[in-house]
């Protein structure tokens, strides 16, 4: 029996089943966990298990996959672990990923942890293109997902460049445009400034609502054949069965939602799935592999039960999970006010203490320019004073002169009897002489008038001395009085804090008013999607000028025609329900 087994399994496998344990690495999308496990443990133990580390109570959204070939394959629950087709290599690597997507995220994720799988999820799904979003809702994303990591914009911090290194943007849309990254940035910042006052949680929530909406989100895509043998593609998602064609997987050619579908089986590669109304005929179609056929069986099957499910009245666990949910939001949000407050209130203290700091050192800047002036002051003055000085010395040298020609005069006077010839000669030497003394004495009274401005000018100074010094001390008794390490109890502000300021009491008007505001959110609604809407298309009109044509993918051609027609995805599956099954299942057989 043992040689069977090992011939069927492999050596291998055979040794790790006698061993009492098996190593197992869980894939996340923030990280990776290992656990032992016992040999005997079935999916649903191992699960658990991961669900528990996590703190996830909503199971029923998530899996764990494997890789089979080429194709992948979900963990069974009711199975043990070693009899399914697990890799058989040790640690044996499962990916913990969202099975099931919400048909409105907002209203059915619960626990912040199974909206940030999700975000983290899509993201990655929208990055590497398995999601197809169009360029405009893709900044958009981006910018919710920049504020998600480094929380609101300050460009203090967050300076040009900060995105150099982040992956943001799908590389279809980077080479969709000729636009550099800094170009990219520049518009994701802009939007990301504008979400100031959200927290992670309510970010992630953003960008999931956006992502909804995208044409791909949450579709299992399939390839089958009708009984023409038309190839097409089958799409699983929470609200029913979608039948596209291989080149067009964004818009449905028929659908059908899960309330219209009775049951569904499968036979080898033969797909049957029975309408609600009888008297329709079985819908089929043919897959490649049997493997796929599993693969569609259980993704039907989950996903109609959660679609029947959020059609029912909510368990007592969800109803608790909800409860707590609402309670610990309106917990948040209260804290998120105090700690709001307390911020303003050492944002305003900040700005007080700075603006001290900005008066003193103004203070300090007069006076240096008072000291500076002082000190021209004096120097003036004492240039002054010595230019006086010598104006006084000058003074008198000339009134001596004045007084030598006075006498020169009056000696050429008593000579000049001497005879005719030479009194004529002395006549004119003496009106020289008086001419000369004339000016001299001219000179000599400019002299003195100089002399006495020069005087007045060095009692200015020193009265211009005298006050300069009083102002500089005047400046300095109030750069003392105002200095930010005295203050006066009446003029500086309370910069302390204590911790009880970041106390509150939870009390039944906190949660009045935020029952009034999530009411006020609800009114509201419809003119947010407005502005989405507008959002979006001011970010295409920036960006259409710079696209190059000739690199559009076939779904960004398809994408674009549906948004000129107005076609939309939750449109386009109201308008294909509207049609009759019995139409729907003979257009897919024509197909």
């Amino acid at each position: 029996m043992a040689s069977a087994l090992a011939a069927k399994m492999g050596f291998k496998s055979l040794k790790r089943k006698q061993a009492k344990n098996f190593n197992v690495r869980i894939c996340t999308m923030e990280s990776d966990m290992e656990f032992s496990c016992e040999v005997k443990w079935k999916g649903k133990d191992l699960f658990d298990l991961v669900c528990r580390a996590l703190g996830l109570r909503e199971t029923w959204f998530f899996g764990l996959q494997y890789k089979i070939k080429d194709t992948v394959a979900w963990l069974k629950m009711e199975k043990r672990v070693l009899d399914q087709e697990v890799p058989k290599e040790e640690p044996i690597t499962l990916h913990f990923l969202a099975k099931f997507y919400p048909e409105n995220a907002e209203d059915e994720l619960v626990q912040d942890i199974t909206q940030h799988l999700f975000f983290l999820q899509v993201k990655k799904k929208i990055l590497e293109e398995e999601i197809h979003c169009p360029p405009e809702a893709s900044v958009l994303l981006a910018s919710y997902a920049v504020h998600a990591k480094y929380r609101d914009y300050d460009p203090n911090v967050h300076k040009p460049g900060f995105l150099a290194e982040v992956e943001l943007l799908p590389k279809r849309v980077i080479n969709l445009y000729q636009m550099t990254a800094e170009m990219w940035e520049e518009r994701i910042t802009a939007c990301y400034a504008e979400h100031r006052g959200r927290t992670r949680d309510e970010a992630e929530m953003e960008y999931l609502k956006i992502a909804q909406d995208l044409d791909m989100y949450g579709v299992n895509y399939f390839l089958i054949r009708n009984k023409k043998g038309t190839d097409l593609l089958l799409g699983v998602d929470a609200l029913g069965l979608h039948i596209y064609e291989p080149d067009n997987r964004l818009t449905p050619k028929c659908s059908f939602p899960w309330n219209e579908i009775r049951n569904i089986s499968y036979s080898d590669k033969e797909f049957t799935i029975k309408p609600l109304d009888k008297k329709t005929n079985v819908f089929k179609f043919n897959s490649s592999r049997l493997r796929v056929n599993k693969l569609i069986l259980q993704l039907c099957i989950g996903n109609h039960d959660l679609f029947m499910r959020r059609r029912r009245v909510d368990s007592l666990e969800v109803q608790q999970m909800k409860a707590q949910a609402r309670e610990e939001r309106a917990r948040k949000q209260v804290e998120r006010q105090h700690l709001q407050r307390e911020k303003q209130m050492r944002e305003e203290a900040e700005r007080a203490r700075d603006e001290l700091e900005r008066r003193l050192i103004q203070l300090q800047d007069e006076a240096h320019m008072a000291n500076e002036a002082l000190l021209r002051s004096e120097q003036t003055a004492d240039l002054l004073a010595e230019k006086a000085q010598i104006a006084e010395e000058e003074a008198k040298l000339l009134a001596q002169k004045a007084a030598e020609a006075e006498t020169e005069m009056q000696r050429i006077k008593v000579t000049a009897i001497r005879g005719q010839e030479e009194r004529r000669l002395m006549e004119q030497k003496m009106l020289e002489a008086e001419m000369l003394a004339v000016k001299m004495a001219e000179e000599s009274e400019r002299r003195a008038k100089e002399a006495e401005q020069l005087k007045q000018d060095l009692q200015e100074a020193r009265e211009s001395e005298r006050r300069a010094k009083h102002k500089l001390l005047e400046i300095t008794s109030k750069a003392v009085y105002t200095s930010p390490g005295l203050p006066p109890d009446s003029m500086a502000p309370d910069l302390s804090f204590s911790r009880e300021n970041l106390s509150f009491d939870f009390k039944d008007t906190d949660m009045k008013r935020l029952s009034m505001e999530i009411e006020k959110e609800k009114v509201e609604y419809m003119e947010k999607s407005k502005h989405l809407q507008e959002q979006l298309n001011e970010l295409k009109t920036e960006i259409e000028s710079l696209k190059l044509k000739e690199r559009e993918t076939p779904l960004d051609i398809i994408h674009n025609k549906n948004t000129e027609q107005g076609t939309s995805k939750h449109s386009n599956f109201k308008k294909l329900t509207l049609q009759s099954t019995k139409s729907r299942v003979a257009f897919f057989e024509e197909l």
